[in-house]
């Protein structure tokens, strides 16, 4: 923790840009903070972000299991509910510092797969994808959605992030803390391929130790309206967000793509 914290510093201090990526979701998402809060919140970020290096390294290099104990899992029992039915189920979550530490955790009680976008630089996709095949059977890159249709069609359980800018094809518009934000309606169509249950996975960092969440399954999802459907989406990433906002991936550019006539904020 010590040692992430001190990234955490070290990275506030170079990197000037993504500094600056943080600072304009923040102002569009919290426009009642004062400069002082936003630059106290950004430094918080950063430190969370230096921790999560070190915890995805060690969950990659031992075995995630032997890190039960520091892990509070809330709900397990609705996950394993629905995989029981056999419709395969999404796991919906949200990039939160502690995706991959705790997402290796859950994976140690109930196997399931999970959803990547490739690393540009090669050493680090190939260290990514060996700590991903340690604990995960499947890792499915973001465009192979064939690949994660079979999943659910086989009755598998698979973790799908909603909450990032993946461009304007297949995504609507709609608030994310009162802004307009490019949302995937994936989630929709993927819930609807076999009929599968949608739970939300929520996961944060204490004094203590870690806290899991997984949801009942979601009523009515989806509906015939997918826009709505994204809303509802948005507002559970927002509530998660609000327990421990420095603990969101802030530094994504959330708002890059924007509605017709508007320019990019970074």
């Amino acid at each position: 923790m010590c040692f992430g914290v001190l990234l955490g510093k070290l990275g506030y201090a170079v990197a000037r840009y993504r500094r600056h990526i943080i600072d304009v979701n923040l102002l569009l998402c919290f426009p009642q903070f004062t400069e002082a809060e936003r630059t106290a919140l950004t430094k918080d970020i950063f430190r969370s972000s230096g921790i999560s290096i070190i915890e995805t390294a060690t969950v990659w290099l031992r075995d995630p299991s032997q890190f039960r104990d520091l892990a509070q899992i809330n709900g397990l029992e609705h996950l394993q509910s629905a995989i029981a039915k056999g419709n395969g189920v999404i796991l919906l979550g949200m990039h939160l510092a502690t995706l991959d530490f705790c997402g290796a955790v859950l994976a140690s009680y109930v196997e399931f797969d999970v959803m990547y976008r490739r690393n540009k630089n090669l050493l680090l996709e190939a260290i990514m994808t060996h700590g991903r095949k340690r604990s995960y059977p499947r890792a499915i890159e973001r465009d192979d959605m064939r690949g994660v249709v079979t999943s659910l069609k086989e009755g598998r359980t698979i973790w799908y992030g909603a909450d990032q800018d993946y461009g304007r094809q297949h995504s609507v518009f709609v608030p994310f803390f009162g802004q307009p934000a490019a949302t995937i309606t994936t989630t929709s169509r993927l819930a609807q391929v076999n009929d599968s249950p949608v739970i939300i996975f929520t996961h944060f960092r204490t004094e203590t130790g870690y806290e899991l969440f997984l949801s009942e399954p979601l009523e009515n999802f989806p509906t015939e309206d997918y826009k709505a459907d994204a809303v509802r989406i948005n507002q559970a990433v927002e509530s998660a967000i609000k327990k421990h906002p420095e603990q969101y991936w802030w530094l994504h550019r959330r708002f890059k793509t924007r509605p017709e006539g508007q320019k990019r904020p970074y």
